[in-house]
């Protein structure tokens, strides 16, 4: 019997040795931040790098890629193995670049799937970004709105992923849509 692999679209980042630049701010992916926050990416033994799986810590060595699997799930993986097994996407690989370099809205949906946040230039109140809210499920209690509540109560609300959208006056917009300029504009960028 022989088996070929599913075509699978990872997330990942080099390591470097580091995972926030001189001013202690993070240039690894958001996920990867969270991760070393939550303590499943750490550091022991005079610094060298582990991430816990469900098999135990595993060591990362600088130049080895950290994987995001599709369920979630932390791995490192050597330079050599990864370059086999994976082709980069260079029009997503953007995790160290600078704010004010500008893309397309295809890219702009890239970043969020990525977990980033991102704005568009153009847009003119400060502070506002879209970003990617996953799917989650919740007793249907917690629902708001009276119709939504009546019908799932004593019962578990699946909320499907969505965009939304942090307004310049601090709300939320929630399942924000895209405009057709926003769609068609050059001017997305990594949310500052």
């Amino acid at each position: 019997m022989k088996a070929t692999k599913k075509p699978v679209t990872i997330e990942c980042f080099k390591y470097d040795g580091d995972l926030m630049n001189s001013n202690g701010e993070y240039y690894v992916p958001d996920w990867a931040a969270k991760a070393y926050e939550d303590g499943t990416i750490l550091f022991k033994d005079q610094g060298e790098m582990y991430i816990k799986t469900l098999e135990g810590d595993h060591h990362a060595s600088v130049g080895d890629y950290i994987i995001r699997g599709v369920n979630g799930e932390l791995y490192p993986c050597k330079p050599d193995i990864f370059e086999k097994t994976y082709d980069i996407d260079e029009k997503t690989d953007s995790v160290m670049e600078a704010p004010e370099t500008t893309h397309g809205f295809d890219w702009a949906i890239q970043q969020i799937k990525a977990g980033r946040k991102v704005q568009r230039k153009g847009w003119n109140g400060k502070g506002m970004f879209i970003t990617l809210q996953q799917g989650s499920t919740v007793d249907g209690e917690l629902m708001r709105n009276a119709p939504a509540k009546e019908f799932y109560t004593g019962k578990k609300c699946n909320i499907a992923p969505h965009i939304d959208m942090k307004a310049a006056d601090d709300t939320y917009v929630v399942g924000w849509l895209a405009s057709q300029t926003d769609m068609l504009a050059d001017d997305w960028q990594i949310a500052e």
